[in-house]
């Protein structure tokens, strides 16, 4: 019902097409027959259908148009199309397809007489007199009296057709919209109606369908194909009134879109529904209408639900690889509906997913090739060819890395193996995983001098010094390449801004002089990397006094650089440009960009190159910002608890008792010591993707002295404990040993 009041324009003329099914000769279902949508070729109509007043078409006509039940459908012989007319005094809005209505009269003009509708007469907009005020004090006066007749007149009458919904709904009936602030709707008054109907009779509700259960999904389902197939203007103007929603109808909404697709793809009854080749074009409306809500929900800051909220899960037990390879050859086209053309639909989950078998098929064709080249030279093959072998000192980690990287740059989408010099471990995952820990760890430090650590946002940030090499940085941008290619999790702090602008663009150009790294940042970007200086930019912008004589600013800007301080002007001439109330915006914009690109754009390019070296995939266009820093990062808030639910054991079982005292005291430490034995059994601090479950921890009985601390094998994300006689010793052995556990020996 709501959802049918929040179309642009419900006061506008719909054409919408309810073809009745032909006489056949089997007992075909009527829902394989439901009627397409008007194209712009459509014929003329052969009659009208009348409403009750004579007038119009009704409301209620168009749904027992639709209506997979309507049992006088089964003797009809002809199709009928069903045009609402024109109504006077009601701004048009552009039709469905382009010059429908001309298309129509031109049809109606070439065939006979007898297939001309008759003019009809203008209608009448009625009356409604009705407020919430009224409406809400006779639907308390049926509560009390318990007869429903009152309230269930009103509702045939107001969706007996559009002029009546107009009538009721409309701040003014006569009024057209124009405006992208105000749909001239009355949304507390829908509301008060919609949630009335919620709570009546069933009687009252089946004349007025919720769409939130299965028996009303083919009305639903042209209802969204009617939003969906609307001109971009309308769209615009949806976009803009769906964000001025509340958080729990906007939820709602999406939540029933969800729900239709995924009772579309796993019908709990298939007999439900259409064939699916009948109905294939349900999931890509639904789809659109959701991108609709997903772009309104994106326009407001904050936004009104998470856009983790959009995720459908549903989908991630589908063929994933299917539809993106579909969406590979056929990109954006609507020859071919993929739900990758909707990524916000598609959990981070489902992301990984692609992304990992995406890299597995290119480590395929990679290692294939490198096969083929030695067979074809008469060369022994080496097993060795087939990976990306790491040989490093830990003396020497950086210089090392950098070098091995470098001579086998050609191998870096192998799949990867580290070694340790003067060190006999197998990597069996682990080696690989300390190698990234202690890389990172070390770049990363303050001596280094690459990246900035701001105490007050807790993260780095690219230092702007000048030098003459930037292949550490790249360095770093392939170490996180090679991270989500070897589904590693990194302990990277970096603010959100930096996936912003290594998805800027998400697909390395082909022309080099195009700038890449490079994105549209405000003072909330700034504010998660230097919020003081955010904070002292924003008071500028709302401060209500001069801003040229309390500030006294240019649109210049100091850095120190080496224990000498260096100016850098924001536009030509900028030291002699003073920051004035017209001009701030601008000073302040400049500002921003200047930091946090223009600054640093040589280290971030070279940045940008190394990770996409690595991770050059079309896969990368399907995540948002957030969702490349969880496949980087993995997620910092841990749940020991859901740990402890997937945790699998060998030689023990969890009712023994130094298990009891393992978990008690796991579950009782603070969040540091959490994150070192986290980082003590699987080689990082941080959750992966699919959360706890997927570490696949397990914790083995290690048949030694009581005395020994407890082992971990990293490679296997598994924690070989003795049995500790007491949980006060359990306790200080696992603390002693979580604390001191970097280097290999033999495993």
């Amino acid at each position: 019902m709501s959802e049918a009041v929040r179309v642009p324009s419900p006061a506008t003329p719909l054409v919408v097409a309810a073809a009745a099914p032909e006489e056949r000769k089997g007992k075909e279902s009527e829902r394989e027959k439901l009627p397409p949508i008007v194209s712009a070729g459509a014929g003329a109509t052969a009659g009208l259908d009348r409403g009750a007043k004579g007038q119009i078409s009704t409301f209620s006509s168009f749904i027992s148009a639709v209506s997979p039940k309507k049992e006088a459908a089964e003797n009809r012989s002809s199709p009928a199309h069903l045009v609402f007319p024109n109504i006077k005094n009601v701004r048009e809005q552009p039709p469905i397809c382009l010059d429908v209505r001309q298309k129509q009269r031109t049809s109606m003009d070439a065939s006979s007489s007898e297939m001309k509708a008759p003019v009809l007469p203008e209608p009448i907009l009625p009356i409604q007199p009705k407020t919430v005020k009224d409406f809400q004090e006779d639907v308390e006066k049926v509560k009390s009296s318990g007869d429903w007749k009152a309230v269930h007149d009103f509702y045939l009458t107001t969706f007996d057709s559009f002029p009546e919904l107009n009538a009721a709904f409309k701040k003014d009936a006569t009024a057209s919209f124009n405006t992208i602030e105000d749909s001239g709707i009355n949304a507390k008054f829908v509301n008060a109606v919609y949630d009335t109907l919620l709570n009546t009779p069933q009687d009252v509700q089946k004349t007025n369908p919720q769409f939130n259960n299965t028996s009303t999904y083919v009305i639903y389902a042209h209802l969204l194909r009617q939003i969906a197939t609307l001109v971009e203007a309308d769209h615009h103007f949806l976009v803009h009134w769906f964000k001025k929603l509340s958080q729990k109808r906007f939820k709602q909404l999406v939540e029933r879109l969800l729900q239709f697709i995924s009772l579309r793809l796993f019908p709990a009854k298939p007999e439900e529904f259409p064939p699916i080749t009948k109905c294939s074009w349900w999931i890509p409306s639904a789809a659109k209408v959701l991108a609709l809500l997903n772009t309104a929900n994106n326009l407001v800051h904050p936004p009104l639900i998470p856009y983790t909220d959009f995720y459908n899960s549903t989908l991630d037990h589908i063929d994933l690889m299917e539809e993106y390879h579909t969406w590979q050859n056929f990109g954006n086209s609507h020859s071919r509906f993929s739900f990758c053309q909707y990524p916000f639909v598609i959990s981070v989950a489902a992301k990984k997913i692609i992304i990992q078998r995406d890299s597995e098929q290119q480590m395929i064709n990679i290692a294939r090739q490198s096969l083929v080249d030695k067979v074809s030279r008469r060369q022994r093959p080496d097993m060795n060819i087939l990976f990306l072998n790491m040989k490093v000192r830990r003396t020497h980690l950086v210089s090392d890395s950098l070098d091995e990287l470098t001579r086998k740059r050609a191998d870096l989408k192998k799949k990867l193996k580290v070694t340790f010099v003067g060190e006999a471990g197998l990597d069996m995952g682990g080696l690989t995983k300390e190698w990234f820990l202690l890389l990172i760890r070390q770049i990363f430090h303050p001596d280094y001098g690459m990246f900035t650590y701001h105490k007050d946002s807790h993260c780095h940030w690219f230092s702007s010094f000048k030098c003459d090499n930037y292949s550490e940085f790249r360095l770093v941008g392939i170490l996180m390449g090679l991270a989500v290619y070897n589904s590693i999790t990194l302990d990277i702090r970096f603010p959100p801004c930096c996936y912003k602008k290594l998805l800027s663009p998400p697909i390395i150009p082909s022309d080099q002089n195009i700038p890449v790294g490079i994105c549209n940042v405000t003072v909330d970007d700034l504010c998660q990397i230097m919020p003081e200086l955010a904070h002292g930019l924003s008071e500028l912008l709302s401060h209500e006094g001069n801003v040229e004589e309390d500030f006294y600013s240019t649109f210049q800007v100091f850095q120190e650089e080496f224990g000498i301080i260096k100016s850098y002007n924001l536009k030509p001439g900028g030291d002699k440009i003073s920051v004035t109330n017209q001009n701030r915006k601008e000073y302040v914009q400049l500002y921003t960009d200047f930091l946090l690109n223009k600054s640093i754009y040589k280290q971030f390019a070279a940045f940008y190159y190394g990770f996409h070296s690595v991770c050059a995939s079309n896969a990368l266009m399907l995540l948002r910002p957030e969702e490349v820093e969880i496949l980087v990062c993995g997620s910092p808030d841990l749940d020991m608890h859901a740990l402890q639910r997937s945790t699998q054991y060998d030689g023990y079982a969890k009712t023994d008792l130094t298990i009891k005292y393992f978990w008690d005291v796991v579950l009782g430490f603070p969040l540091d010591l959490q994150k070192k034995l986290l980082h003590f059994t699987t080689g990082s601090d941080r959750v992966p993707v699919g959360g706890m479950a997927d570490l696949n921890f397990k914790i083995s009985k290690n048949e030694t002295s009581t005395n020994c601390l407890p082992v971990a094998h990293t490679c296997f994300n598994q924690l070989c404990l003795p049995p500790y006689k007491s949980k006060k010793d359990l306790k200080q052995k696992l603390i002693i040993g979580i604390s001191n556990s970097e280097g290999f020996g033999l495993e």
